[in-house]
């Protein structure tokens, strides 16, 4: 008989969190496969904690654990230290699973062998406002989020990251746990640290997660502004080998426009390929925002997607630069303690 941890890191999801663990509940299992189900909460202060003690009188399998760490690679950590699992399955508070999900993730990592193993996300509009579709629209096209397979879709094989995860419980004995350090981008730094050791990450398409995005357009700027981007600058610092092309892209952006913009004061030919660029990259917007448009049936998208790409590009661009700033001068949260990640020590 195997054993599966499901671990539910979450904090203040009262918005789908009883539709996320009831959607667990759901799942069908394989011969030989029973699961228990960890939700660790980081100190919520809305109604998910009551929401989960109420799905807990009818369903042992759900345990309410607290992390006092409040984040998430603190709570897989905790889950990861504690369990007896053959696999440790990483969930999310705010999507919902089909029920073939366990035995489908179960069946890819059999098959294939990987060390860890996931699905896409369908992302989900979180409601009908205007900044719930600008959302949808942002993460959900290529021009918003880059090539992240897992949310614009790619083919089964081996990926650098996927969303949430399937883990053999040995392959932390292996390589270690999750960076503490790293407030964001933990998940993409593990996977990595997996494929360095000379193991495979898995995607299989055919797994769907209805994911939804949390909060209005302008938290979500704000989150990959504050926190999202710098982290990625903080990873690479942390973990050289995490380093991408993707998560570049706009820092070169925000480079080039602050770059660009001063040396075209004092040279025309500079300044005519600077505001080629920039034509070009208006124009690009403008066209995805069209296409976007009418794929989502929105009109409205053609008018608003424009500046919305645009903020998003810019703001993480600066992001990802105050990251490196921070790092030069010593005021990253991340420095200090323990040493950096060479390639995969532990």
């Amino acid at each position: 008989m195997k054993l599966i941890t499901i671990v539910i890191p979450v904090f203040n999801e009262e918005k789908h969190i009883m539709d996320c663990i009831h959607s667990v509940l759901a799942f069908k299992v394989p011969d030989q496969i029973q699961y228990e189900i960890w939700v660790i909460d980081g100190g919520s202060t809305d109604k998910t904690r009551n929401i989960i003690k109420s799905i807990q009188i009818d369903n042992d399998s759900v345990q309410l654990m607290d992390n006092p760490g409040k984040t998430q690679s603190f709570a897989m950590n905790i889950a990861i230290q504690k369990s007896k699992a053959d696999w440790i399955m990483r969930l999310d508070g705010h999507s919902i699973y089909p029920q073939s999900y366990l035995i489908d993730l179960v069946q890819t990592a059999v098959k294939t062998g990987a060390e860890n193993v996931g699905g896409v996300w369908d992302v989900k509009n979180q409601g009908k406002t205007l900044s719930d579709y600008l959302v949808h629209a942002l993460i959900t096209h290529p021009f918003g989020v880059g090539n992240s397979g897992f949310r614009t879709g790619l083919k089964s094989g081996p990926v650098d990251t996927v969303p949430f995860g399937f883990f053999k419980k040995s392959i932390f004995d292996k390589i270690g746990l999750f960076d503490e350090r790293l407030v964001r981008a933990q998940d993409y730094e593990f996977n990595q640290r997996i494929i360095t050791s000379g193991y495979k990450v898995w995607l299989n398409p055919d797994i769907i997660i209805s994911y939804f995005q949390k909060g209005t357009l302008l938290k979500v700027l704000w989150k990959y502004a504050s926190l999202e981007a710098p982290y990625n600058a903080y990873m690479w610092y942390l973990a050289p080998y995490t380093f991408s092309w993707r998560h570049l892209i706009t820092l070169m952006f925000i480079s080039g426009l602050i770059v660009g913009g001063f040396l075209s004061l004092f040279s025309p030919w500079i300044k005519i390929i600077y505001l080629g660029i920039l034509y070009l990259y208006g124009f690009l917007a403008i066209s995805f925002s069209f296409q976007k448009s009418f794929s989502d049936r929105k009109p409205i998208l053609a008018v608003m997607m424009p500046f919305v790409f645009s903020s998003f590009h810019v703001l993480h661009g600066l992001g990802v630069l105050v990251g490196i700033i921070k790092l030069i001068f010593k005021m990253a949260p991340v420095q200090g303690g323990k040493q950096r990640w060479t390639l995969a020590e532990n």
